[in-house]
């Protein structure tokens, strides 16, 4: 069986300095707001070249927190991609604003600059851009129109942790950069985690107290917040991983490639662009009969999994939202997307075999 994912096998080559960093955090008798977490805040923000880092404690709450920190009116309205995962959505609703959904482009599948002005009213505040499965949004046609209408920009960037356009890092173009260290993802911890970026120091003292329950000084609480903080072990682990994510992600690129030069032309793949460095945390090809296609594949004893199986418009937690809206093209996306093994822990010889068993379909 080639496995979608494994992570025991993805994180083998850390686990000496694995044990050796959690024997120190244990031995420190420091497991929150300590010295490790500062450690890795240092070294992340060095790697996106950016001022500074927060260690938080998931994805999810680096979008929060980042909304909460631009301290936007209540009902404002937020641009969103409609076809993203439901967190970034979820993020939005959780501040107290108003989602709206633009479609993407269906070859990228990042969001549609051209589709993004006739969306904003005079309640727009911000945009929120996905760099969906590794691959940077267009942020040059981007910018302009968030110049233009003087809206804030945060970038969720849970998928492309060293993925760039035209050289520029996912997570710096923006007011903040939101990442997510799940275990699965190409800087992934062994537990939740999550950062946001940013540059302004008045922004950076806000996610440190918003993070805090509101605090700068213990027991002292200026502003409403919350327990979000990325706790020292994971902090550890991440520090171990950082130095090999450019590898990680070369890794990935290698094996998109053998994708590339070697899948038939039945399967619709992404498209590739010499502006962007796209880091394939998901692999995603497209067919409309994806549903049998995973299942012969998974005959054939090769994993899969779908990036995502219901858009955000037709979950039930957000039907209240966005019931009697369409979006078709988030839906042709989610009805034919079936995500392919690529890895760390793959080896060129299992995507070989994956290749195999799809051109035999």
């Amino acid at each position: 069986m080639i496995p979608y994912e494994n992570l025991k096998r993805l994180n083998q080559p850390f686990e000496e300095e694995f044990k050796a960093r959690f024997n120190a955090v244990i031995e420190s008798g420091h497991y929150i707001l300590g010295p490790k977490l500062e450690l890795i805040e240092q070294e992340f923000a060095a790697y996106l070249s950016s001022k500074y880092c927060v260690g938080v404690s998931n994805g999810l709450d680096a979008i929060i927190l980042a909304l909460r920190a631009l301290d936007l009116p209540a009902g404002s309205e937020v641009i969103v991609p409609s076809n993203t995962y439901i967190a970034t959505v979820l993020a939005v609703v959780a501040c107290g604003l108003t989602p709206v959904l633009v479609e993407p482009d269906i070859h990228t599948y990042n969001i549609d600059p051209a589709k993004i002005e006739q969306a904003i009213t005079s309640k727009t505040k911000a945009m929120i851009v996905v760099h969906l499965y590794g691959k940077v949004c267009d942020m040059e046609a981007i910018m302009p129109i968030k110049q233009k209408h003087g809206l804030y920009l945060v970038e969720d960037c849970a998928q492309a942790h060293g993925a760039t356009y035209k050289n520029k890092l996912a997570g710096t173009f923006g007011e903040f950069g939101a990442f997510s260290f799940y275990p699965t993802k190409n800087l992934g911890a062994l537990g939740d985690g999550g950062a946001v970026v940013c540059n302004d120091d008045k922004y950076r003292d806000t996610l440190l107290q918003l993070r805090n329950y509101g605090s700068s000084r213990k027991y002292y609480n200026d502003i409403v917040g919350y327990n979000n903080r990325l706790d020292e072990m994971q902090a550890a682990f991440l520090s171990v991983k950082l130095p090999h994510l450019n590898k990680m992600n070369a890794h990935r690129n290698k094996l998109a490639g053998l994708y590339f030069d070697n899948l038939s032309s039945d399967f619709i793949l992404p498209v590739r662009d010499n502006d962007y460095f796209d880091v394939y945390h998901i692999f995603n090809i497209r067919h409309e009969r994806r549903d049998e296609l995973q299942q012969y594949l998974l005959d054939k004893g090769v994993g899969t999994v779908i990036h995502y199986p219901v858009p955000p418009h037709r979950q039930k937690a957000l039907m209240n939202i966005f019931e009697g809206k369409e979006f078709p093209i988030a839906d042709e996306i989610h009805n034919t997307t079936l995500s392919l093994p690529c890895s760390f822990c793959h080896t060129e010889s299992e995507i070989m075999a994956v290749v195999e068993a799809l051109n035999s379909f």
